[in-house]
């Protein structure tokens, strides 16, 4: 029997579901419900189950990301929570890295921590950086701090003691005598979540992870009771930020590894596409209703990263969000997305995002009382948005309330006409979108130009072509299904799970008994939760986290097998040819350090063949022609309109057009040309370079 396979994508504006029954996809897109995101979830799924004419205990399986966790921490709706730390560091989540992010900015404020100083509560005991203990735990103290807790309705408790990933007994005995005085509250030990050096991370993912568990324990298991009692009765597997699937036990303890859910999946469906596709070099661009996020993709391969901001809050500018070390897919998001708000600021420019209107009540042109200018509204006067397929129909766009709300608030302050006022804001997040892709790829060193973009979510591929314009990128690649791209994602993901352990060791002092032991006790960890959720065959990567002596931060180096005769001399060969790539040469003669180990297990990714190139091109005949703006010399023009679902392998076609399904609309420049591969996959490649 063909395993029917369901994956659900929660975002800020819409809900994306995917049914997989071996045969088809069968896709719905749903307006994200904030009092309940299971009831959006379950409209969804009512809408695929039906189109694909089955019964919910027909699912074999269902995969579940959510943006909960994420806007938990954003908007500071988490449990009341308390951090018990060592005595004296009571005040380091507020200390952070003790420098300016922006430093010539007088008026910065830092983001506030999660747990506030009368929470923060020191408790006597002090392990050293080697494990040993200097100063025992004074049990005496900790009671009279428990009875504390007690009296501020303490909901949940983060524990992070000074060297707790080098010896936990303490964290580990301070959690028993809090589950005994305090046997309903939520803990989170900062020796199982971040094992990691480096304090303040360490303790603000601790403190994060206590925030929102409470919240997101409780629906994760709403939502499973509410599928179980649709009778879908199959496992329930959650997406992490780092690209992997595990089971709702793991994703209830560990929630802050659920904080880049949606775009990890997203990230997967690019890097499939690349692998398919033999693309060496991509750029993936996933534009929903909220946000836009951006990753790099070479050799098909993601960036991958153990630490991450939530909430930049400054400009989007590093440092200025809340730190957590988990393992990530490495992307910049920014605030750009169909429902960014539009404004003009007293300098009489014109703004966008990062608010958002969200689902509720959404742009102008959804006629749910929303009355702001958004990219939506703009989109809608620009042409690109055709109200009688916008949403397969089910949200009927009102023009005229977005030409209302884009005359008051930006035409009639800046004297334009409502149509530059509308290409205006376009412009405006283009440009946003391409600056924050060169500056996330400068800063690994790379460039993103020469690149093949490939877009999917809501409004990517609307804005595709203006962006690829900016980025020097000449061919751009929107897939099949690209409205709901992170749930296709969803369904391409390897069940797996990683474990961090911090061991300070010298490249020239290290010692392979030390390493195996180390090792086999992360494997043994990752398998408990990996085979919980799977019975297939696993794979296995180790990692180093090395530096040269001296420098302040490490690099990620993938480990030779322990079984390699010259396991030290195999890996420092790793780490020079892997800081070559980063920083174009080596520092001969210095000492090497390595921090941290990591291993990840999990099941191998899917194999599929290399899209074949379609076997001869036609000419694909237009269902009508629309008045579609170009940007290029700024005016409406006249577009050759095509269905998606009416083109075929092979179908070709010349810009300008607009290509609409149900889920997305691409907007297709007059100096491109595009073809339907033979798996369905929309390219486009330019035809005249300036």
């Amino acid at each position: 029997m063909t395993p029917i396979r369901v994956a659900a994508d929660i975002g800020g504006t819409f809900t994306d579901l995917v049914l997989d029954d071996g045969a088809r996809q069968h896709t719905a897109k749903v307006l994200t419900s904030h009092s309940d995101p299971a009831d959006a979830v379950l409209q969804g799924l009512g809408e695929v189950v039906a189109l694909a004419g089955c019964k919910p205990e027909a699912l074999s399986l269902f995969l579940h990301g959510t943006t909960l966790a994420t806007n938990a921490l954003i908007e500071r709706r988490g449990a009341v929570t308390a951090l018990l730390t060592t005595e004296g560091h009571r005040d380091a989540v507020e200390m952070a890295f003790e420098n300016r992010f922006e430093q010539y900015d007088i008026n910065i404020d830092r983001p506030l921590p999660l747990v506030p100083r009368r929470l923060r509560i020191p408790v006597r005991e002090r392990i050293a950086a080697d494990g040993s203990t200097l100063k025992p735990l004074d049990e005496a103290s900790l009671k009279q701090t428990l009875d504390e807790l007690k009296e501020r309705q303490v909901e949940s408790v983060a524990i992070g003691f000074l060297h707790a990933y080098r010896n936990p007994e303490h964290e580990q005995r301070t959690a028993a005598a809090v589950r005994e005085h305090l046997p309903s509250v939520f803990i989170t030990l900062s020796s199982e979540v971040c094992p990691e050096i480096r304090e303040y991370e360490r303790l603000s993912t601790t403190c994060a992870n206590a925030y929102v568990q409470p919240l997101m324990a409780a629906y994760l298991g709403s939502l499973e009771r509410q599928l179980r009692a649709a009778g879908i009765q199959c496992p329930l597997l959650l997406m992490t930020s780092g690209g992997g699937l595990t089971d709702i036990a793991t994703a209830s303890r560990f929630p802050i590894r659920l904080v880049e859910s949606g775009p990890a999946g997203g990230a997967l469906l690019a890097q499939d596409i690349a692998r398919q596709s033999g693309t060496d070099r991509a750029l993936s661009f996933d534009m929903g209703g909220t946000t836009a996020k951006i990753c790099l993709i070479d050799d098909a391969e993601p960036l991958l990263s153990r630490a991450f901001e939530v909430d930049r809050a400054y400009r989007f500018k590093k440092g200025s969000g809340l730190p957590v070390r988990i393992p990530v897919i490495e992307m910049v998001e920014i605030g750009a997305g169909g429902g960014s708000i539009a404004a003009v600021d007293s300098l009489s420019h014109i703004t966008v995002g990062p608010a958002s209107t969200g689902s509720e009540p959404g742009p102008a042109a959804y006629g749910r009382g929303g009355a702001l200018p958004t990219v939506t509204d703009a989109d809608t006067l620009l042409g690109r948005l055709r109200p009688e397929f916008f949403a397969g129909g089910a949200i009927r766009l009102d023009a005229n309330a977005s030409r209302r709300a884009i005359d008051a608030d930006v035409a009639a302050p800046l004297k334009l006409d409502a149509l530059a006022a509308a290409a205006s804001i376009s412009e405006v997040i283009d440009e946003n979108m391409a600056a924050a892709a060169r500056a996330h790829a400068v800063e690994w060193g790379k460039d993103s130009g020469g690149r093949t973009l490939i877009a999917y979510g809501g409004a990517a591929p609307l804005h595709a072509c203006r962006v690829a314009d900016k980025l020097r990128i000449d061919r751009i690649l929107i897939p099949k299904g690209a409205g709901v791209g992170s749930a296709l994602g969803f369904l391409l993901a390897p069940i797996s799970f990683e474990v961090v352990r911090s061991r300070f060791m010298t490249l020239s002092g290290l010692r392979m008994a030390d390493i195996r032991h180390l090792i086999d006790a992360m494997r043994t960890e990752a398998a408990a939760v990996v085979e919980a959720a799977t019975d297939r065959p696993l794979k296995e990567t180790v990692r180093a986290y090395m530096r040269y002596a001296g420098q302040g931060f490490e690099i990620a180096v993938n480990a030779p097998p322990q079984e390699a005769s010259d396991f030290a001399g195999q890996l420092g060969d790793a780490f020079a040819a892997a800081y070559r790539a980063l920083y174009g040469r080596t520092i001969p003669g210095q000492e090497i350090e390595i921090l941290s180990w990591t291993l990840a297990l999990g099941t191998a990714p899917p194999v599929q063949d290399p899209v074949p190139a379609p076997q001869c091109l036609r000419e694909a005949t237009p269902d009508g022609r629309v008045e579609l703006f170009d940007a290029v010399p700024g005016g409406m023009r006249e577009a050759a309109l095509y269905q998606r679902r009416q083109l075929s392998p092979g179908d070709h076609f010349h810009g300008p057009a607009l290509i609409v399904e149900d889920q997305t609309t691409t907007v297709v420049g007059a100096d491109f040309a595009g073809v339907i591969d033979a798996r369905g996959h929309l390219i486009l490649e330019r035809t005249a370079n300036d």
